[in-house]
């Protein structure tokens, strides 16, 4: 008797946790995000074809925490043939908090939008050698 594989590996209880009423999906069209660490800094790749730097806004909160948002303004002006049966790439509103390592230049950070990837770039703090150096405590 053949065998039937399913793509659902996960046992139900959590496909019905993360999928009901209750519990509605932040966005169910995010952009993928990239997040890498080098030996200077660590940066970020967040997709989003057919966006410019004028959709995006990346700042950081009081919290001192990454805030990126972004927000697509489609005008329907244009009259287009046809109509959309599956719309996947179409981001109308979306923002990631993302909390940052104590060791990183919170006065550095820079961003640019490149072919559709907006790259953001959080230099880490340069480590003081001599407070890594041990140190003789004397006894009085």
């Amino acid at each position: 008797m053949p065998v039937r594989r399913t793509q659902n590996w996960l046992p139900s209880i959590f496909n019905d946790f993360f999928d009901n009423d209750w519990m509605v999906r932040a966005n169910a069209t995010a952009p993928s995000i990239n997040v890498i660490e080098t030996e200077k800094d660590y940066k970020i790749e967040v997709a989003a074809p057919g966006m410019t730097k004028e959709d995006f806004n990346v700042r950081l909160d009081e919290d001192g925490n990454l805030v990126i948002s972004m927000e697509k303004k489609t005008e329907n002006n244009e009259k287009k043939e046809g109509r959309y049966l599956r719309r996947e790439f179409s981001y109308s509103k979306f923002q990631q908090a993302m909390i940052l390592p104590d060791n990183v230049d919170k006065e550095s950070i820079n961003a640019k939008v490149d072919n559709g990837v907006l790259n953001i770039i959080i230099p880490k703090k340069a480590e003081d050698k001599t407070q890594n150096a041990g140190k003789v405590i004397e006894i009085s």
